[in-house]
This record gives C-alpha cells, structure tokens and sequence, in this order.
C-alpha cells in the first residue's frame, strides 16, 4: 500500500526510499547553527523557504525520516528514528513517544522487519537508534530480526559501558545505549566498525568524525551515479554555504568542520547527491562551486 510519507528514486542500480516520521519548524535558527548570522538566513531566503526555514517564526524546519537502500538483492536501512516508548527525559519531544511509528510506515511502504538485511546507524544519537529495537513482553530486542546492525566503533566506545555512557555528561546517553545499542549487541548481531566498511559493491561506510566521535557517511556508486547519506554532518543547507559552521549538537566542533568540507568538496568533486538525515523537502540537495563558495540547489524528486 502506498505511504504519502514514503517518496523513491534511483541512483544506477540503487533504489533509494525515504520514509519521513515527520517534519517541522524545529529550533530557533540560531541556536541549531549558532555561527550562521540572521543575514544568511534571511539573504538566502528563496532556497531556504519552506523546506528548510520559517522566517515568520526564525525556526528551522527538519525532518525525521530513515532512508532504506535497495542494492544488489539486498534492503539496508539508514538510521531508525527515536523509537517509541523510550524513557528521554532530557528531550521532550523524544520523551516517552507514541503514535504511528517507523515500523507502521515502512510496512505501509513494502518493507517488513524480517526483510531488512543491514541496519546503519550512522552515529549513536537517540533520533538514530530508536527503532533499532521494539518491546517485546515488556523488554527490548532487535526490531529486525534478520539484520546485521552496523555500529561506529568509536561511537559503541564512547556511548556504551566502557566510555561511561558518553562520559555521564548526558543521563539520556545511558537510556539511548540501554535500549537501543545493548539489545543488539547482546543477540549477535551488531558489527563494529572503524575507518572504512564496505557494504557491497556500491555501499561504503566512511568515518566524519566531530558530530560524534564515530560520526559516519555512506556513499553510494552506481553505473556512474553517486550520492553520500551524510547523517548529521549536516542540519541545515547554511552549513553547506559555511562549512566552518557546526551545529549546537557537535560534540567537537572544529572536527565536525573538518569533516564537513571534505565530503562537501569530494561530492562537488565526484558529482555526489548530498542526503542529509533531517533535511526538509525532498531531503536531497545537489551541491556546487560559485567562486571559492559552496552552494546548494534543493533536488526535486
């Protein structure tokens, strides 16, 4: 059955499918990007409204949505949301959610749990993991079953026991690893990974780090087609018009800026379609060179 929150494209071989949970005027512009100033939003006004702006308001608007790859035979799912019925405390609107959930929109949208191959999670914050698991007789396991879920090393590191739960700063960092990571761990399936993992022939996982430590992009190749699912490298297309700028949730910022250019200069290089994991509108933006500038022009699927 057809999903209105479910839209498709290709990339080669590659079928690409973006299911949204939802999308909204989230944050007050400024302190989701804190370096960008009121005159680039408001200069760069046409490109930004609706899909990624709401001057009446100042908020940037964001998307929470998972990505699922169709490729070589096989379905591999990028990022899982927040998940339903997690105890956050220190965010509201991830607190104790409810209503119609990622699993309901990906069966709606022809992909059932058990027919998932590969979980990414590109990095372990609680708007990426949630639906790694579901409740099952009051306790948490994996929501797809038949799946290998992909982990930041580094990240597993840092969020999990051994890092002190992201070091104790954050209470939720512990919740989030607890019912979302350790699950997974505990029934084999998890892979930990470092530096570089290739899915197949046309999937590569890379590390980005800064937004977190094991922050991490995936790349697509298909008959000369490609694209690079970005996660949080990016919260809003200000980024792309000013790299150096991270957003209020980098946990090294200079890093994350690092990182930034680099897969932004290599997709203009390579002619990468730049998918961010809470873009607006179609969630895609082409990226160019004006001068020694970067742009972005909203892709239209």
């Amino acid at each position: 059955m057809a999903d209105d929150n479910a839209q498709s494209f290709v990339i080669g071989d590659v079928e690409v499918l973006r299911v949204v949970e939802w999308q909204a005027a989230y944050a007050p512009a400024r302190d989701l990007v804190p370096g960008v100033g009121p005159e680039v939003w408001e200069g760069n006004r046409q490109a930004l409204t609706p899909d990624h702006w709401e001057p009446g308001s100042d908020r940037a608007v964001v998307a929470l949505q998972t990505w699922v790859l169709r490729s070589g035979g096989r379905t591999v799912l990028v990022d899982t949301g927040v998940g339903h019925g997690r105890e956050r405390p220190g965010n509201p609107l991830f607190h104790r959610q409810q209503g119609d959930g990622l699993l309901n929109r990906l069966e709606r949208a022809g992909v059932r749990p058990e027919d998932v191959d590969v979980v990414v999670n590109t990095h372990i914050h609680g708007d990426h993991v949630g639906w790694n698991t579901h409740d099952v007789n009051g306790g948490w396991a994996p929501a797809f079953p038949n799946a290998t879920y992909l982990l930041p090393a580094a990240d597993d590191h840092h969020f999990g026991p051994d890092g002190g739960y992201g070091g104790g700063v954050r209470p939720d960092d512990k919740l989030i690893y607890e019912d979302s990571i350790a699950p997974v761990r505990r029934s084999g399936q998890a892979v930990l990974w470092d530096g570089e993992h290739r899915i197949d022939a046309g999937l590569t996982l890379e590390q980005a780090p800064g937004h977190t430590p094991g922050s991490s992009v995936l790349r697509v190749a298909s008959r000369g087609e490609r694209a690079v699912l970005v996660g949080d490298l990016l919260h809003s297309p200000v980024q792309i018009l000013h790299p150096e700028c991270s957003s209020c949730f980098c946990l090294d910022p200079a890093r994350a800026a690092a990182s930034r250019r680099r897969v932004l200069e290599r997709a203009v290089d390579q002619g990468e379609l730049v998918i961010p994991a809470h873009f607006g509108g179609s969630g895609v933006v082409e990226v160019r060179r004006v001068g020694d500038a970067l742009a972005f022009t909203n892709r239209t699927l």
